[in-house]
């Protein structure tokens, strides 16, 4: 099995549309490039939409909200470009491992407390996070405009190829919702197709509630993060850097969905949901009935999460391996996977290298 790229440089419709989505990664340039099944001319005489080819299925289209493009490039020669840096990232084919090419290792995980900030409120960008650690200039990100509440691409540690899934606190609060579950579930399966180790770095409060994502079948589609984290058996290191609630938390390569190593920072806080949600929850009662609803409240929070969220405490019970300090960061990610280079373990089915296919989930 080798890696299958698709570059879209002028319209691409109806059942020629079938073969570039069966790659593993899509290339579209502005303005020249379209992709749709069928036009706008049949889709006025079929139903009576009017809607341009470029609102149909242009790049734009296709990398915000379809999420059938992976890039999106203004030009056909920085197209071309795009498509020699990805395949720097990728093995030849599914019984190689990724080549490891120089780089300049670099640590400066001491900026990392200025970054993350213990207000669990605060926003910030995790792609600064990753460039913390990474060797310079390393991180390749993939999909940036569809489902952003997750960041996922290709980086380098120590010249090693890593694939990583990180929630996005920038966008939604880092709250998982059926596009970027989806998104995340394709880019795993595709590491494992093809000896890539994960990295998860975790700072979600949760699943996106409402109508829309429960009838878009948030169940179903958020499903396929766990079960393609479940299969994979390639090396899969999580960081918890700060919040990390419920299902969403569980969803994001916890201990039970065959995580390898967990980290924890100090800050990050592991519970069911939220301290503040929780409480108006579990204390209703109390808080109703006293004098100073306020004072009693933040009481209740304080409480909770020092019972119950504290990384120490999962630490504990085993659900994370160890607690470390944000300036230690490179050097316990490095020192991890270097220990699960050698990590094997045999195929469902048989002994053949290829676990299973890429399908388009």
């Amino acid at each position: 099995m080798i890696p299958q790229i698709a570059v879209i440089m002028g319209p691409c419709a109806g059942g020629a549309c079938y073969s570039p989505a069966l790659c593993d990664f899509i290339f579209m340039t502005e303005r020249t490039s379209r992709m749709f099944i069928t036009g706008p001319g049949v889709v006025k005489t079929v139903i009576g939409e009017e809607i341009t080819d470029e609102e149909l299925g242009g790049a734009g289209t296709h990398m915000q909200t379809s999420g059938v493009a992976h890039f999106c490039y203004p030009t056909d020669e920085e197209c071309l470009e795009g498509v020699k840096q990805l395949l720097s990232y990728l093995p030849q084919n599914s019984a190689e491992t990724p080549p490891r090419l120089t780089g300049k290792a670099r640590d400066i995980s001491a900026e990392l407390p200025e970054i993350v900030s213990d207000n669990q409120k605060h926003i910030y960008d995790v792609a600064r996070v990753i460039d913390t650690f990474v060797d310079e200039g390393s991180f390749f990100e993939i999909q940036k405009e569809f489902g952003k509440s997750i960041a996922v691409g290709f980086a380098r540690m120590d010249t090693e190829v890593l694939g990583i899934v990180a929630s996005q606190p920038k966008y939604m609060g880092g709250t998982l919702d059926i596009n970027s579950s989806e998104k995340a579930a394709r880019f795993v399966r595709f590491c494992d197709c093809f000896n890539i180790p994960l990295l998860t770095l975790v700072d979600v409060p949760g699943f996106l509630p409402g109508s829309g994502q429960e009838h878009a079948g948030i169940i179903r589609r958020g499903a396929k993060l766990l079960y393609a984290y479940t299969e994979a058996s390639v090396p899969k290191v999580t960081l918890i850097l700060r919040k990390a609630y419920g299902g969403a938390y569980i969803s994001m390569c916890c201990k039970s969905l065959g995580a390898d190593l967990v980290y924890a920072w100090p800050i990050a806080q592991i519970a069911v949901m939220g301290s503040e949600g929780a409480v108006d929850i579990i204390f209703r009662k109390q808080i109703s009935q006293a004098e100073d609803k306020t004072d009693i409240r933040d009481s209740f929070i304080r409480q909770y999460e020092e019972s119950f969220m504290s990384p120490y405490i999962a630490a504990k019970r085993g659900y994370v391996d160890e607690v470390i300090q944000p300036e230690e960061t490179r050097k316990k990610l490095s020192t991890a996977f270097e220990l699960l280079r050698t990590k094997q373990k045999q195929a469902q089915g048989g002994t053949s290298p290829k676990k299973h296919g890429n399908i388009p989930l």
